[in-house]
């Protein structure tokens, strides 16, 4: 299947009809293109949640591909990624092979740290088109709407492409219209200037009444990806409003983590990587882990194809762990059911699962049959202290079980 097909086989169910119907299918158009450049959930709260030992069978959604390549340094027998936008698995690959075929860390590092080098080009034609598949070769060859070959987001920064970062730009812009001023918070050295420079610049456009008014849009989220059924969770949640949820989801990314120790929030504010300071690094551009990653690179498996369809093609008791990012609160209680039907006949002894949710709470416990939530078990203030330790901070909640 392509891209759209796929998107709309996990998007379009038994919960489209009526306006959502027609939000579903407006989705559908607008995710069926590069969408993340990096991945939004932290690979650390993952691995510290599924404590992994080596040879682990992983099963995770690739996304923008950061996390798929930061679970190598667990030393796993394999990591599949699965997607159902090729983009995303275009732009693993070309994590994939930039860190497998670029002579040494620094040229890793000035790839896709910085991203933005001119030399990047040479780097590229020289050690990684070559090496590149058939399909992604494609996407990255193709001229982009602005008629230049994608391959060059990587000479322009490329974190500040796909629909996040636009996204992320446009929120630059509307701040500053504001009056604030979103990279201001990059300058704070201790966590009380990180509240200060956020309640001064940052946290005021919130309670504007133009942003009271996009807030209540479904349409101005969907550059992060955040379809109808998850927007409904989160309006579940906003008890006082979506303007303070949102609020108050970014003042955990600004004020809760050392500014300079969390790439999330770098990108967000800074729009960029601070290639200068290792602990600002995504994980897997991390220097302590490039070696694990290096020996490791080849045990990454792309998987254009839904999560259930994968799963009914590997044996019973085969897989260690899953991760699901939010992609749950995309589906009905027939794709919630038939997904786990599959997670429960292939996970071994001990599997877990982890996955986030928009709103707080875990969609299993209304949805799943009794037969299936039975053999799993979950601890709700683990799961809240997981949570806590998420730098990108973006979500309601964080989830884990554990086969029983």
């Amino acid at each position: 299947m392509n891209t759209k097909t796929l998107i709309d086989t996990a998007i379009i169910n038994s919960t489209t009809s009526g306006s959502k119907g027609l939000a579903d299918r407006l989705f559908t158009h607008w995710f069926s293109r590069l969408v993340y450049a990096q991945i939004w959930e932290d690979p650390k709260s993952d691995l510290d949640a599924l404590q992994l030992k080596p040879g682990a069978n992983i099963l995770t959604i690739s996304s923008g591909g950061c996390n798929a390549l930061a679970y190598l340094s667990a030393n796993p027998a394999a990591v599949h990624a699965v997607d159902l936008n090729a983009a995303h698995l275009a732009m693993l690959e070309m994590k994939k092979k930039a860190i497998k075929h670029l002579p040494d860390y620094d040229s890793v590092l000035t790839y896709l740290g910085n991203a933005a080098h001119s030399d990047n080009l040479k780097r590229y034609q020289r050690h990684i088109r070559p090496h590149l598949s058939e399909e992604a070769s494609t996407f990255w060859e193709s001229r982009s709407l602005l008629g230049q070959p994608r391959y060059r987001y990587f000479s322009k920064n490329a974190y500040q492409y796909g629909l996040l970062g636009d996204f992320i730009g446009f929120a630059h812009m509307f701040v500053r219209m504001m009056g604030g001023n979103m990279k201001k918070l990059l300058e704070a050295r201790t966590p009380e200037e990180q509240s200060r420079l956020f309640d001064r610049y940052l946290a005021p456009v919130f309670d504007t009444a133009i942003f009271r008014f996009i807030a209540r849009q479904p349409v101005a989220l969907y550059s992060l990806g955040i379809p109808p059924s998850q927007f409904a969770a989160l309006k579940h949640d906003a008890k006082q409003g979506l303007h303070l949820l949102f609020k108050e989801r970014m003042r955990h990314l600004a004020c809760d983590f050392p500014i300079e120790e969390n790439c999330f929030a770098q990108q967000a504010f800074g729009r960029r990587h601070d290639t200068s300071k290792q602990a600002a690094l995504p994980m897997y551009l991390q220097k302590q882990y490039f070696t694990s990653l290096r020996l490791n690179i080849d045990r990454v498996h792309a998987h254009h194809i839904t999560l259930t369809e994968f799963l009914r093609k590997q044996a019973n008791a085969s897989m260690d762990a899953y991760l699901f990012l939010d992609a749950q609160d995309w589906m009905d209680q027939q794709q919630l059911t038939e997904l786990w039907e599959e997670v429960t006949r292939t996970a071994a002894a001990g599997a877990k699962v982890v996955f986030r949710t928009g709103g707080e709470e875990s969609p299993l416990e209304g949805k799943l049959p009794a037969h299936l939530i039975s053999a799993w078990q979950t601890d709700v203030a683990h799961n809240r202290a997981l949570y806590a330790t998420d730098r990108s901070a973006i979500y309601g909640g964080m989830h884990l079980y554990k086969k029983v």
